[in-house]
């Protein structure tokens, strides 16, 4: 088995395109033809990390932050950035990142925090717009259900816990071929009128090649009409974010004395409490400061997350109590997302959890 076939299918389940647009999700180096022989789980891919990797004989780090966020013109071993991609390189070590693709899907960052805080009935936070595409049809009504049925395994129709989603209605279609047609139905030269269905279906922007490659195989007709609609809806399973309840609110002390010990935390930095009980609760791993308006408008008690400034604390204004943890401590528990999307598809080659704390950040 190849690391391609590894990446292949973490890409169609955390597809790259939902990365922000600062990010470098992906293959950061090495080459991905190459057989597996185990993957090293992890946060991030220091120096250290890949030497763990060597000893355990992993030769894939599947790492969350990217060692690289922006193009690199030398590569002489001056910062550890570029000690790294040496050592790798030399190594033929591959580092594979997801990072904010990761963050945004529905079973991402955000969810592992609310597992971790026990809070139910959850939706994203702030989700996304633009990604989503609708595609329209025309066949013949005793092909319509081929058709759906493609689109549908292809990726389309998913809304929400639905699948399978689609609007149809009855029409007369008409068209006439030339003398180099071959028309599935009717008379070259003669105007045709066919009894047809009308197949609207949206998906993900994302799978659009699949989408429509599904539809064109699938259709009878020798030339396909279609229609390719770009939608400004918001998707409700990829955003920044998540929000939910906890089973019965809490006294604000005895929530932050939950949150420090469930996300291991060393300190809670928080903003005043309120006197009040936390019952909504909005998160958002690594840096969610950009979210606080998104948690006040949607009524959040206290939005957990990381890398507020001392200003920023300001801002919570008596609406909300703003509790930061810490980017590593807020983002830990990513490499267990990893391991279970991998554990879905592949038992044939070693999973391994990095045993090395790469957090920057020590507390005396």
């Amino acid at each position: 088995m190849r690391i391609k076939d590894v990446i292949q299918y973490l890409e169609k389940v955390c597809p790259p395109a939902y990365q922000e647009s600062y990010d470098n999700c992906g293959l950061i180096v090495g080459n991905a033809d190459a057989e597996i022989t185990g993957a090293l789980l992890c946060l991030d891919s220091t120096e250290d990390v890949v030497k763990e990797a060597l000893k355990k004989k992993c030769n894939l780090i599947i790492a969350h932050h990217p060692i690289l966020f922006s193009s690199i013109k030398k590569l002489t071993g001056k910062t550890y950035a570029e000690r790294v991609l040496i050592d790798a390189i030399k190594h033929n070590v591959c580092i594979y990142a997801m990072h904010t693709n990761l963050d945004n899907i529905y079973q991402g960052v955000n969810n592992k925090i609310a597992e971790k805080l026990g809070l139910e009935k959850i939706s994203i936070l702030a989700p996304k717009k633009g990604l989503l595409k609708k595609v329209v049809t025309f066949c013949p009504r005793n092909d319509a259900d081929k058709v759906r049925n493609a689109i549908f395994t292809a990726g389309a129709g998913v809304i929400g816990n639905y699948d399978e989603c689609s609007f149809n209605s009855a029409g007369i279609g008409t068209f006439r071929g030339n003398e180099a047609a071959n028309p599935y139905v009717g008379e070259r030269g003669k105007r045709h009128f066919e009894n047809e269905e009308r197949i609207e279906s949206i998906y993900p922007a994302d799978r659009e090649k699949a989408v429509i490659d599904a539809l064109i195989d699938s259709h009878p007709y020798e030339e396909v009409a279609y229609d390719v609609y770009s939608l400004d809806n918001i998707h409700p399973r990829i955003g920044s974010g998540m929000i939910g309840t906890l089973p019965k609110p809490m006294k604000e002390k005895d929530f932050l004395t939950l949150l420090k010990k469930n996300m291991k935390a060393a300190c809670v930095r928080h903003s005043p409490l309120l006197g009040k009980k936390i019952n909504r609760v909005a998160v958002c791993g690594g840096s969610g400061s950009f979210l606080l308006p998104d948690a006040v408008r949607k009524g959040a008690d206290i939005l957990v997350t990381a890398d507020f400034k001392y200003h920023q604390f300001f801002d919570a204004d008596n609406k909300i109590v703003i509790a930061d943890i810490g980017h590593y401590e807020s983002e830990q528990f990513t490499p267990e997302i990893i391991y279970g999307l991998l554990k879905q598809k592949f038992n044939i080659f070693a999973l391994q959890f990095s045993k090395t704390n790469t957090n920057p950040v020590n507390y005396f």
